[in-house]
């Protein structure tokens, strides 16, 4: 999971026209992913289907409510919809080295959570002239491989693809109410709640804030960048214990933790960082598509965390 969550609550309602539209692409991605006669799409012969990115992308869209939305950043970011896909990546970001792994493995179509080009909306205009942005748009386009961004839908999608998967690794199916963000545990102190995230999902260190021996049961969970004052308003009403979140600015977030621990509330913060607190919803991407499409090979390949540890 920021701005970027904050742009769902237009979207929803954005997006809810054109109706004849949306039932043709409905239609249409409901023959696609029906259809017997789908193939390998990089091995095109009798009585095969090329599926194309286009009808992979409205094929999700299509179960998404209210979609497609007028206003979204769920944008192809490279190629386009007509390109017969050959295989599939699903991933965090479009990484120099997720593209590099794409293409060794002959596929063509990476669907990716996150910006391509380092800023929200993949604005490229201040870019034109960077030799890192260059490198990295000619080599998608010398291989014709198509970036589409999943963000605003995978959020949407019923259930949210990200936060059920977040959920389901971690073990806490059955105490996470869903809409509310709040997940009730049995009683267990900072220090096992963090070795618990860190062994679930794969990091190696996290950054917190709090007395190790705090019991914790009312978890606050917000993946990904919520942003500083929907992390502080949600801790305002909810109450928890804990807020485990993606990322901080850490002159928003972090500074009311400190404050409210300083004023004698019992109140942590956990930090996992963006990557490893939303990567389970690009895996859930690749299961989707395994399920729907599996004429078409798709692999989940990590982004991993740009960061390192000393």
């Amino acid at each position: 999971m920021n701005t970027k969550h904050n742009t769902l609550l237009s979207l929803k309602e954005a997006g809810r026209r054109k109706f004849i539209v949306t039932a043709t692409k409905a239609a249409g991605a409901a023959i696609l992913l029906s259809s017997p006669l789908l193939s390998f799409a990089g091995s095109p012969g009798a009585g095969s289907k090329i599926i194309t990115v286009g009808e992979i992308m409205d094929a999700f869209i299509s179960e998404v409510p209210g979609a497609p939305f007028a206003t979204t950043v769920d944008t192809l970011k490279a190629g386009n919809r007509g390109i017969a896909v050959t295989g599939i990546v699903t991933t965090m970001f479009a990484t120099l080295e997720v593209i590099q792994k794409t293409i060794a493995l002959g596929a063509n179509f990476i669907i990716a959570h996150e910006p391509t080009f380092y800023n929200h909306l993949d604005e490229t205009n201040w870019l034109e002239n960077d030799d890192v942005y260059r490198y990295k748009a000619d080599l998608l386009q010398k291989h014709q491989v198509a970036v589409w961004r999943n963000h605003d839908y995978i959020h949407t999608h019923i259930p949210d693809g990200v936060i059920s998967a977040v959920i389901a690794r971690l073990g806490w199916t059955n105490y996470y109410t869903t809409g509310t963000s709040m997940a009730l545990l049995p009683a267990i102190s900072l220090k096992e709640l963090i070795q618990h995230v860190k062994d679930k999902l794969g990091i190696a260190t996290v950054r917190y804030i709090g007395n190790l021996e705090q019991s914790c049961k009312k978890i606050l969970l917000m993946p990904g960048a919520a942003g500083g004052k929907r992390q502080i308003d949600a801790m305002m009403k909810r109450k928890p214990d804990v807020l485990v979140c993606g990322e901080i600015q850490e002159w928003e977030t972090a500074e009311y933790v400190r404050d409210a621990q300083t004023k004698g509330q019992k109140l942590s913060l956990v930090v996992l960082g963006h990557i490893a607190s939303e990567e389970p919803g690009s895996e859930y991407m690749a299961d989707w598509l395994n399920k729907k499409i599996p004429a078409v090979k798709t692999t989940h390949v990590p982004a991993t965390n740009s960061l390192s540890f000393l």
